[in-house]
């Protein structure tokens, strides 16, 4: 479809299943399809999790964070968990690569401006879940309220968070920070965690962004080693410091402690492996992505 994607409007989802998912969401805060039975999961070698959690942090090169003495939680991370040594985002600035994350493609996104909600409805890994009956949320620190789609508000941007440009996601799944459960059991099946414009390293430094991580998510981490849960902690590009190559961790009791991959990985196979975990269809580039192996624990 051409013109830009601020001004591409398709279709409202018709009425029935989307208004019966969009009550659902309304209702509960988290989004599955009702009386949808999950798809078989794919026959690959990637484990199923009780719950996962994606956190997207910003703008640092993996060489700028692996090692670095400013990130000693994210460090700890590695060594108890997997570490994928040839990470990449797929292009730049930031706002593609979340759209690329999310939903296999840029979705003609190629700069950071603010887009307009809504502008497709193009699959994507929150509307994939729902219809193979698993539950979706997003956990947005500094967002002003629930479902707020909002372009700014002091910290928060939106233009890191692409689940508000499509129109199969409903925007109360998207809730604030200050939602995010303190029993993980009430955690969705996959969650994202977008930390605010300080906290995600992009306008504070790496010591304040890892602070963050280890006081925010460490009590989760710590759990997901002990029930079948993972923590994934990636980021949207290097800001052109090194050919894209990003840092991206797995940490939970599905890794093998100390693992790690020189495979070369991007945003999409990081779709592909959630996709896969879950049997789910596989959205844009991801259907030609490869699943992460070789850092899985036995089951």
């Amino acid at each position: 479809m051409s013109g830009s994607p601020a001004r591409r409007f398709l279709s409202r989802p018709a009425r029935g299943t989307a208004a019966s998912l969009t009550c659902l969401a309304a209702a509960t805060g988290l989004w599955a399809s009702p009386g949808a039975a999950p798809s078989a999961r794919a026959a690959t070698t990637v484990p199923t999790p009780d719950h996962v959690v994606v956190v997207v942090m910003e703008n640092h090169a993996d060489g700028q964070i692996i090692g670095s003495s400013s990130a000693p939680y994210i460090n700890s991370l590695k060594s108890g968990g997997a570490y994928l040594s040839s990470s990449y985002a797929v292009t730049h600035p930031s706002q593609p690569n979340y759209f690329a994350l999310f939903s296999g493609s840029t979705q003609g996104i190629t700069d950071d401006s603010c887009y307009s909600p809504g502008f497709t409805s193009a699959a994507n890994l929150g509307s994939e879940l729902a219809a193979a009956g698993q539950s979706f949320a997003s956990y947005n620190e500094s967002l002003p309220s629930q479902g707020s789609t909002v372009c700014s508000s002091g910290e928060y941007a939106r233009k890191h968070n692409p689940w508000f440009g499509f129109t199969n996601v409903p925007t109360s799944t998207a809730h604030t920070f200050k939602q995010f459960p303190t029993d993980y059991t009430r955690l969705p099946k996959v969650s994202f965690v977008i930390p605010n414009l300080c906290d995600d390293m992009h306008d504070c430094s790496v010591s304040k962004g890892d602070t963050w991580l280890k006081d925010n998510l460490g009590p989760y981490a710590a759990w997901a080693r002990t029930h079948n849960s993972l923590l994934v902690l990636t980021f949207d590009e290097d800001d052109s410091h090194s050919g894209n190559r990003i840092p991206t961790l797995f940490y939970g009791q599905p890794v093998t402690v100390g693992s790690s991959s020189s495979t070369r990985y991007t945003h999409y196979s990081v779709l592909r492996t959630l996709e896969d975990m879950y049997g789910t269809g596989h959205a844009g580039r991801s259907a030609d992505a490869a699943d992460i192996t070789g850092i899985w624990a036995a089951p």
